[in-house]
């Protein structure tokens, strides 16, 4: 009886249908300044779609946007909304975001430029104080949406 039951088990499970998953996506940075630089800008895989960290850098250059945290950030942002839009997404489809800034005395400040950028809901989120951020940037934010 064991061996019956066993071998209609073993059965089943053979005939189950293999679960895949999707292959990823990879999307080069549509900016020239950034292409040079070793990472995609986004990877989808199915529904989802990871955004690399985004820093206040001036589209089109490798420069930050003068004047400190506030510009920075508010670049930043504005660089997620155009990779979102470029890979059908957008500001209101994402989950989750993570937050590196250089000093964390500054994360009233952050809070106060991220807040105008969601509405009716806020991402689930990390936040780091990091040293040595990218390009000297006081702020780095990277997220993952849905698609």
């Amino acid at each position: 009886m064991m061996r019956l039951l066993t071998a209609i088990v073993l059965g089943s499970v053979a005939c189950a249908p293999a679960h895949t998953s999707p292959a990823p996506e990879f999307y080069p940075a549509a900016d020239s300044a950034l292409r040079t630089l070793p990472f995609s800008e986004a990877v989808a895989v199915g529904d989802l779609l990871y955004l690399s960290g985004q820093i206040g850098v001036v589209p089109g250059t490798l420069a930050l946007t003068p004047g400190g945290l506030d510009p920075e950030a508010r670049q930043a942002m504005e660089n997620i909304k155009s990779v979102l839009e470029r890979h059908g997404s957008s500001m209101n489809k994402i989950v989750k975001c993570t937050i590196f800034l250089a000093d964390m005395k500054e994360w009233p400040a952050f809070n106060a430029i991220y807040r105008q950028y969601f509405s009716g809901h806020y991402p689930a989120r990390s936040a780091f104080g990091a040293n040595g951020l990218a390009l000297g940037a006081r702020v780095e934010v990277e997220c993952i949406a849905s698609r």
